[in-house]
């Protein structure tokens, strides 16, 4: 019996790498069950609609879900970002989001800090306009993020993990996020622990990523230092990620990083390496460790190769 697999090519070129991801998975023997979704900007521009209800309820009682991308420039800023991506994560409860680079990985918290909510306008469009932005940090969303790190840490060669944050300037958020990192790194001795500010962390991935080898961090510090992180790692075009719901209560969500692209939709340009390793990351979450280890291998080994998105996704299909 296959995995049932929800999947959402989405806008610009999402279809065109999910399609490359999909024939890797079955080249390497993993049976699924795959049911497609029709979501994104182009469903909104059609008929109005970002994610139904009865919609998300179904999505629930998938094994696992694969998105492509989404996004489309004639759609306002943030329509599909809070109704489609913010919504299942919260709605499914994937409160990590784990990006793997080379030699390090960073455990972002992926439902709380300034993508909460919290916050509006007073006397908007006057010349006194107010707009506030709060960040939601809870202990229990703080310590669950803190505590997946150290078991992720904790399984790693190194045994290393840093929180990163700002914890001079942001002091009740910081002062939270410390002592949750603190308490919890008494109950394991085992990994090494380090403290590190955010810009300073930005520094340290240009100049000496080698420093690091699992970060632990807030919602929009892991936003942005990941895809920093994936500009000095190789580009974005290989970087994946892991929306998890790590209790298994609903579907985790798996992704390439690198949006959808419209000005190279249909070239053939579209590295699709980035969806390919992203649904290694879910074999890998599913159960599936050899053949997750067997697409790692085999990106790895085309990676720097040029050609078209098929080319690339055939030469991946190949090897495994």
């Amino acid at each position: 019996m296959g995995y049932k697999i929800g999947v959402i090519g989405g806008d610009g070129i999402g279809p065109e790498v999910i399609a490359e991801a999909l024939k890797v998975v079955r080249a390497v023997g993993v049976d699924l069950d795959t049911v497609d979704y029709d979501l994104g900007g182009a469903r909104w521009l059609r008929d109005g609609e970002v994610l139904p209800d009865a919609l998300l309820d179904e999505l629930r009682g998938l094994d696992a879900i694969l998105l492509g991308a989404v996004g489309d420039p004639r759609v306002p800023p943030g329509v599909i970002e809070r109704g489609l991506l913010l919504r299942m994560r919260f709605e499914l409860d994937l409160y990590v989001n784990l990006r793997p680079f080379a030699g390090f990985s960073v455990v972002r918290e992926n439902t709380e800090g300034s993508y909460a909510g919290e916050g509006g306008f007073l006397r908007k469009g006057t010349p006194a306009e107010v707009a506030t932005q709060g960040s939601v940090n809870t202990r229990m969303g703080v310590e669950r993020c803190v505590r997946f790190a150290f078991d992720l840490a904790r399984s790693r060669p190194r045994r290393h993990l840093t929180l990163v944050h700002k914890t001079n300037v942001l002091t009740f958020a910081g002062d939270l996020w410390q002592r949750a990192f603190n308490e919890v790194a008494a109950e394991h001795p085992e990994v090494t622990t380090d403290y590190c500010h955010v810009d300073a962390a930005c520094i340290h991935l240009v100049e000496s990523p080698a420093r690091f080898d699992v970060i632990v961090t807030d919602n929009l510090f892991g936003d942005i230092l990941t895809d920093l992180a994936g500009a000095v790692s190789g580009g974005i075009g290989l970087a994946a990620s892991a929306n998890l719901n790590p209790e298994r209560t609903g579907p985790s969500l798996f992704e390439p990083v690198h949006g959808s692209a419209p000005d190279i939709v249909g070239t053939g340009r579209a590295n699709p390496l980035a969806a390919i390793r992203s649904a290694a990351m879910m074999l890998e979450f599913l159960g599936e460790a050899d053949a997750a280890s067997r697409v790692a291998e085999a990106c790895a080994a085309v990676s720097g190769r040029a050609g078209t998105t098929v080319e690339l996704g055939d030469a991946v299909a190949e090897r495994v």
